[in-house]
């Protein structure tokens, strides 16, 4: 049977306590695994504003309802209010999802400083966020983090290098289309990348006439056909703040068309543990656009032969 892994991406505080919860229900009542990954730090959702003078933001803003899915007060944090510290609020939240059985790990510190950041940062700014959310992971769950998801898909070479020093299993800080071996400037890191390998559902909605009404159906018609054996399966993310809103009869919708397209709904643990590390490619992971979203972020690039 091809899994397919759901990641979960946190990234803010209405999120973590409204959207985790509604997610874990859902997927208990459909026998689905997943991975949860957690914004630790603060909920500086507000200071996103700076992103309206990036190509393509405002069109993707309009197309998706920001307002409506992330509530007038998260947007503030962060300027007109002060952001709420996820880690120390919402600890019994986080907690709860791992006592339910599912896969927890480390999707940044701060979102937006991290998304917004990053790509221009060096290896001490990096370093510290990366610590800082580590610290925090290891002190709610008494464990350290085996996964890592960056914030928007946005990496730089320092964190690629860090995702090996910091003991993590594997990743998914990219997209692409099957897992592989990270090389950026002929570096290698050690640490596999599992992408993302379908477009989420802010990307697609408002786009080509795809709405409410028809974006389930658009997506499964992606994975009507599963990946070659090769490619090891699907990774679909998803937000807490949007299927764990008001898109989460979508997300029903999804779960339920993947059963019946004969996917196994796993945790990204469950995809990882599957394949050989022997014989995972090598890829570049570069900086490119993924249609619907703005900006570049990290992509699966060319293969370098063995």
């Amino acid at each position: 049977m091809t899994k397919l892994a759901l990641k979960i991406d946190v990234d803010t505080h209405r999120g973590t306590r409204e959207g985790v919860p509604r997610l874990v229900e859902i997927l208990k009542r459909h026998g689905a695994g997943a991975t949860f990954l957690f914004s630790l730090g603060p909920d500086h959702t507000g200071r996103a504003i700076t992103r309206a003078f990036r190509p393509g933001f405002m069109k993707k803003v309009s197309r998706t309802s920001v307002l409506e899915h992330y509530g007038l007060k998260t947007l503030l944090y962060g300027t007109l209010l002060p952001g709420p510290d996820i880690g120390l609020t919402c600890a019994d939240v986080l907690r709860s999802v791992r006592d339910d059985g599912f896969e927890t790990g480390v999707h940044t510190w701060d979102h937006v400083k991290w998304q917004d950041g990053v790509a221009k940062a060096d290896a001490d700014w990096t370093a510290t966020q990366m610590k800082l959310a580590m610290d925090r992971f290891e002190e709610i769950f008494d464990e350290p983090a085996r996964v890592h998801g960056a914030a928007g898909w946005q990496m730089n070479i320092h964190a690629l290098r860090l995702t090996q020093q910091l003991g993590f299993h594997y990743c998914s800080d990219s997209r692409g289309h099957s897992p592989f071996i990270p090389v950026v400037r002929a570096e290698i890191s050690a640490c596999p990348q599992l992408p993302t390998t379908l477009p989420t559902l802010d990307e697609l909605l408002g786009r080509d006439g795809i709405d409410t009404t028809n974006v389930a159906n658009h997506v499964l018609n992606l994975t009507m056909e599963p990946p070659a054996a090769e490619q090891g399966g699907h990774v679909y993310t998803l937000h807490a703040e949007l299927e764990g809103g008001k898109l989460s009869g979508i997300f029903e919708e999804l779960l339920a068309g993947w059963k019946s397209q004969g996917y196994e709904l796993v945790a990204m643990r469950d995809l990882y543990q599957t394949l050989d590390m022997n014989r995972l490619p090598r890829n570049e992971l570069a900086m490119g656009e993924v249609p619907g979203r703005s900006g570049t972020l990290a992509v699966q690039g060319r293969e370098f032969l063995s």
